[in-house]
């Protein structure tokens, strides 16, 4: 079975999550796939609660699953109480799901920072790398201080400019974000009176 693994602090989740949840499952052939809601360090002021994320999370896996995709989401991270490494959260996946492939779906963003994480070089060991840049970007693998070997990372071209900050400050100033999220996700945050100023 293949496993992937798709962290975040998912403050919401929103329709860029959710496409790139879709073409990741459609492309590499993901069987299940680990939604896992990390402890946001730099959370604003205005940030939804940590179990409020992670309903919003199983909200988001459950509109996976409406199309047919295996989905589930771990609380592992916010358990800890503490900012956790993703070396670790990984090395937990493996632990459940020891004899099948893994793979940790990244945004271009967080590989550009990859050499400042725990045990960054053990991760090629641990599990498959995808990695999703914007088309813009430069191609990493011609990059001399690429951090890993060849083939041992899968660059995915995606384009979807829209981010949970976006969000935020759109129902901060009441502005509508109906077509940037899904629906159940959207009447949460309108029934707990999610990231209002007042």
């Amino acid at each position: 079975m293949h496993v992937a693994l798709y962290g975040g602090s998912f403050d919401p989740p929103h329709n860029g999550h959710l496409a790139l949840c879709l073409f990741a499952v459609e492309l590499l052939r993901i069987d299940r796939l680990i939604i896992s809601v990390s402890i946001n360090p730099f959370k604003w002021r205005y940030g939804a609660a940590d179990e409020q994320r992670k309903q919003m999370a199983c909200l988001f896996a459950d509109e996976l699953s409406r199309v047919g995709i295996s989905a589930e989401v771990s609380g592992w991270e916010l358990e800890k109480k503490q900012p956790s490494y993703t070396v670790d959260l990984i090395r937990y996946v493996r632990s459940v799901y020891p004899l099948d492939r893994l793979t940790l779906l990244i945004g271009e963003d967080s590989f550009r920072e990859i050499r400042s994480w725990k045990s960054w070089e053990t991760l090629p060991s641990l599990c498959d790398l995808a990695v999703f840049r914007r088309t813009s970007q430069e191609d990493h693998r011609e990059n001399p201080s690429f951090p890993f070997s060849s083939g041992t990372v899968r660059f995915i071209d995606f384009d979807y400019p829209l981010s949970s900050t976006v969000i935020r400050e759109r129902v901060a100033a009441d502005l509508p974000v109906g077509d940037l999220l899904p629906s159940a996700i959207r009447c949460y945050i309108a029934r707990h009176g999610l990231y209002r100023q007042g």
